[in-house]
């Protein structure tokens, strides 16, 4: 057998056992521990060395060449640890003498045992530097191979200038680029190794997140359960507790009346009996809002349909808040537009609620100027599904700052804190107002600046039958154009 077909054999040889290597990692070496696998991955690099030398060509019966360097090269690039490269030189030298005691062995043994020391320098210095891979294996291919070279060359049993001329010239150019081919099968192989590693890791990690999500998902579904209980049983509380209280407080509120009126209004009991008159209506239209609002939330607030009376409406509230305008000297006016269908299909008790809280709203805060409700329907170009009808009531009062425009429409919400103390009110009438509006199919916009008045628009479509499309128009994220002016709704 030639020498070339014993270096391709010696290259044979070693990509077998890499790939023995490889099936052995991944079937043993990870059942073991990182101390276990750290030894026996030295032995293999041993055994590649020996294997080597087992085929490698002999010129004579001590004398034989082979590639056993190449596993001390790749355990140069692999290692982390240069005392191990000195191990593993050190190893594949005392294998030589497995195959006999002669001086060819001893030359062989020092020529790896130098060769060890030399890779662990080379391991350092790549370590150390921040080369290319490609250049610095290149760089540490070179030196390995002129060192083996001068190591035959000045420690055979060949003579020098016989090495040198017959057998340097073929050994070595043959050896170079066989260790470039198997580093480069070699390479692949780790490449290969490092895609399923990664590609495990990532399946491990992603079991682990998938896990986690499940678990947290089953947190948040029971969480919501209890939520969803919770809320259901302070919906049920307050429905029963309203119902409770409006039954005493209505008895107070007929007794305070009749002891206003049978007494003489020159004696003081007359003005603390209406006192107490006034303050048992405040009191029983706030358990009648937060009644209404426990009904919103449990999904129990009944909603009928019939026909409403679009020109009816206005006239049954200017009578009722005609006295408070006059009260606090604030002009009150009510406006419709011409063309006006005559009636709507609605509820029109909670559309004469929504437009009293939006009233009461507007003349509570409002000190001077005036109120006014216009009614008229909505124009094509706002981009309605549908048609609509408008009820926008205006003010010249306090006004609410941009930054508040959504919180106002919480339950217990208002605008300042310092507000309830000033104005009085729980903050309940626009949250009601709103879920309202949306159980009717419609909506309510708003357009208000501080200090420069507020304007409220309930829009409602003409007909139930665009209520379901409707329906789904929010408050925080609908928003419509009137008269070139965009308004939150």
């Amino acid at each position: 057998m030639g020498l070339g077909n014993s270096f391709i054999m010696n290259l044979g040889m070693l990509v077998m056992v890499a790939y023995l290597a490889n099936v052995l990692y991944k079937y043993w070496f990870t059942a073991t521990s990182r101390r276990i696998n750290y030894i026996l991955s030295v032995l293999l690099m041993i055994f590649s060395g020996w294997i080597c030398m087992k085929f490698g060509f002999k010129l004579s019966d001590n004398v034989i060449f082979d590639l056993r360097f190449v596993p001390l090269l790749i355990a140069t690039a692999v290692y982390s640890q240069p005392i191990t490269l000195v191990v593993i030189g050190l190893g594949i030298g005392l294998a030589r003498f497995t195959l006999g005691f002669t001086d060819a062995a001893f030359a062989g043994f020092l020529n790896l045992t130098i060769l060890g020391i030399v890779c662990a320098g080379i391991n350092i210095w790549m370590r150390r530097n921040d080369y290319r891979f490609t250049l610095k294996a290149l760089i540490a291919i070179v030196i390995v191979n002129v060192v083996n070279t001068v190591n035959i060359a000045v420690f055979g049993v060949l003579p020098f200038k016989q090495y040198m001329l017959e057998i340097m010239p073929y050994v070595l150019p043959l050896s170079f680029g066989l260790s470039i081919v198997f580093s480069m099968i070699l390479r692949d192989f780790q490449l290969d190794r490092r895609k399923t590693l990664d590609l495990k890791y990532a399946n491990h990690v992603l079991l682990e997140q998938t896990a986690e999500l499940q678990k947290a998902q089953r947190v948040l579904e029971e969480k919501n359960k209890q939520l969803a209980l919770a809320s259901q049983y302070k919906s049920e509380f307050l429905a029963n507790m309203s119902h409770e209280l409006r039954t005493p407080l209505n008895s107070i509120i007929n007794l305070a009346q009749i002891i206003s009126e049978n007494t003489p209004k020159e004696e003081h009991s007359a003005d603390y009996a209406q006192i107490i008159h006034k303050s048992g209506q405040e009191l029983l239209q706030i358990i009648n809002d937060i009644l209404d609002l426990s009904k919103v939330e449990a999904g129990r607030l009944e909603i009928s349909e019939e026909e409403v009376n679009v020109l009816e409406l206005p006239q049954m509230l200017y009578l009722q808040f005609e006295q408070t305008a006059r009260q606090k000297g604030i002009n009150f006016e009510i406006k419709t537009a011409p063309h006006l269908p005559a009636t709507i299909s609605s509820d029109p008790q909670r559309i004469g609620q929504i437009l009293r809280n939006l009233l009461a709203n507007a003349f509570k805060f409002t000190v001077e100027g005036y109120v006014t409700l216009e009614i008229y329907r909505a124009e094509p170009e706002e981009a309605l599904p549908g048609d609509y009808i408008v009820f926008a009531v205006k003010d010249t009062g306090i006004g609410v700052p941009a930054d508040k425009h959504t919180v106002i429409f919480e339950a217990f919400h208002q605008a300042d804190g310092s507000i309830s103390r000033k104005y009085g009110g729980t903050g309940l009438g626009l949250p009601i107002s709103n879920h309202l509006a949306r159980l009717l199919g419609g909506f309510i916009a708003m357009r208000s600046k501080e200090g420069e008045g507020s304007e409220f628009l309930l829009y409602l479509p003409l007909n139930r039958e665009q209520a379901s499309g409707a329906g789904s128009l929010s408050l925080a994220k609908h928003n419509v154009k009137i008269a070139g002016k965009e308004v939150s709704g």
